[in-house]
Parts: structure tokens; C-alpha cells; sequence
């Protein structure tokens, strides 16, 4: 079993909630090799969801450099930021956020819903399959022995659940024990 629980739990609760389990940090901050995991870190050549051919550093790069504000477009600088800080494009800094561009010439803003299944999603799932293919396969060992538990900053693993952030630990612990999330309207 693998469960997702937030990075600010205390080691004894969570020794108390799950006795004997690995407990893995896959934040920006936690160890290598698993903070290649985070959406944060910068592998390289990963493809823009339409794109067209165009790559990126990182997930989170991808994610940001699509959004459109109320005074910018997307901004392909942002794909290209391989610090793992400096990503973050904000609504006080660019105004309300408008949507994520579907792709780099379209005229069509996706909402957050449709952004994270159209985006984040394919995003992350690439860099799971070829990115972090060792880190993976690592988890599957592990998960194979014991129980583990995956740290983030958030716990949320429904891409329909909005009012909260997705969870990139709870989509690895979906992708290890294969149960990546499936759209409900398609």
C-alpha cells in the first residue's frame, strides 16, 4: 500500500498512522533520487502539450508558462527554467488568471478542470514513463515489501477536485500501483 500524506505531519504521527512504513520525501526539497519526482525538477526535452514540437525543463514550467492572465500570454521563457525556482507566474503579479492556452498558437483558453487533464496530466504522466522510469521502477520494489508513504504539500489525487491542488505523490502512488486517474465524461 502506498499512501499520501502531507510533509508537515510529524515523523511520530506518522509512525503512529503507519507503523513500519518507508517514508519518502518526493518534494522539491526531499533527497535525491526522489525528488526527481517533483513536478518542480528540471529533467528536460519534455513535450508541450500542443506544443508542436516544442520542450520543456520541467512540469511546473509547462504548467505556468501556459497560463494566460488578464495581462499576459503564455510565456515560453518559462519552459525553459531548469533553477526549480522563479516558476510560479502569479495573479498579483499578471492579474486574474484567464485559463492555460490549449497549446502555443491556439486562440482556445481551457479551463482549470480541462487544463489539468489537457496539461498537467499528460505532462506528468511523460516524465513518470520516461523521466523517472528508474525511480519508479524502485517504488513498485519497495511498494512490493512494504508499505510506504510519500510526502507533499498537498493530498489531493482527484484531478476533479478543484478547491484544492493536485498532488503529484498521490499520482506517483496512482502510477506505481496502476490506477492512473481516468476521466469520468469521457
Amino acid at each position: 500500500m502506498i499512501a499520501v500524506r502531507h510533509k508537515s505531519m510529524v515523523p511520530a504521527q506518522l509512525e503512529k498512522r503507519h507503523p513500519g512504513a518507508l517514508v519518502l520525501d518526493v518534494t522539491s526539497k526531499g533527497p535525491d533520487p526522489w525528488r526527481r519526482l517533483s513536478p518542480f525538477f528540471p529533467h528536460g526535452g519534455l513535450p508541450v502539450p500542443g506544443g508542436g514540437g516544442r520542450l520543456a525543463a520541467s512540469v511546473e514550467g509547462i504548467w505556468q508558462g501556459l497560463k494566460v492572465f488578464e495581462s499576459a500570454d503564455v510565456d515560453e521563457a518559462t519552459f525553459d527554467n531548469d533553477r526549480m525556482v522563479g516558476l510560479k507566474r502569479t495573479v498579483r503579479r499578471f492579474g486574474r488568471c484567464l485559463g492555460h492556452r490549449e497549446g502555443l498558437v491556439g486562440e482556445r483558453l481551457l479551463g482549470y478542470r480541462e487544463a489539468r487533464w489537457a496539461i498537467y496530466l499528460p505532462a506528468y504522466r511523460y516524465v513518470l514513463e520516461h523521466a523517472c522510469a528508474p525511480e519508479i521502477q524502485a517504488l513498485r520494489g519497495l511498494a512490493g515489501e512494504r508499505d510506504l508513504v510519500l510526502l507533499d504539500y498537498t493530498t489531493n489525487g482527484d484531478p476533479d477536485r478543484l478547491e484544492q491542488p493536485l498532488s503529484h505523490a498521490a499520482l506517483v502512488a496512482a502510477f506505481v500501483e496502476d490506477r492512473w486517474p481516468v476521466r469520468a465524461d469521457t
